[in-house]
């Protein structure tokens, strides 16, 4: 049976910090790739001002920088990034006010990989950010 995205986001393993032994995904070799988890990428998409957004890798580049890294791995953000979201949306559904959950909405695209992926749609997406003048 699948896991649900509350156990995906409850995921044990804390962020890390690993240097690069061989390029991978345009990192270069002897780069600090900063490993997020899903509490961490909640913790700083939760920071973003109400009104504003960033995209995936201003965030990306935020987080590398609270971690001492070089970067911060694209893959596991957007995966990561997406779990956060559809647990916001899990919220969302049981009737969670949309200023009690994580705004996930002012750090995904509705044109991005992950805006797409999303089980709300890109439309509903696109409410979300014009609903705070994004």
């Amino acid at each position: 049976m699948p896991k649900t995205w509350q156990q995906k986001f409850d995921s044990p393993h804390p962020p890390k910090v690993e240097i690069l032994d061989k390029p991978m995904m345009g990192v270069p070799a002897g780069a600090r790739l900063l490993i997020a988890n899903p509490k961490t990428v909640r913790d700083f998409v939760a920071k973003i001002p109400k009104g504003q957004c960033l995209t995936i890798p201003e965030l990306r580049e935020t987080m590398a920088k609270e971690f001492d890294a070089d970067t911060t791995c694209p893959l596991t953000t957007g995966i990561f990034l997406r779990i956060v979201a559809e647990c916001a949306l899990g919220d969302l559904a049981e009737g969670k006010d949309r200023n009690e959950v994580t705004p996930f909405w002012r750090a995904i695209d509705p044109k991005s990989g992950v805006g797409k992926k999303l089980s709300c749609g890109a439309e509903h997406l696109t409410a979300l950010r014009e609903a705070e003048g994004i």
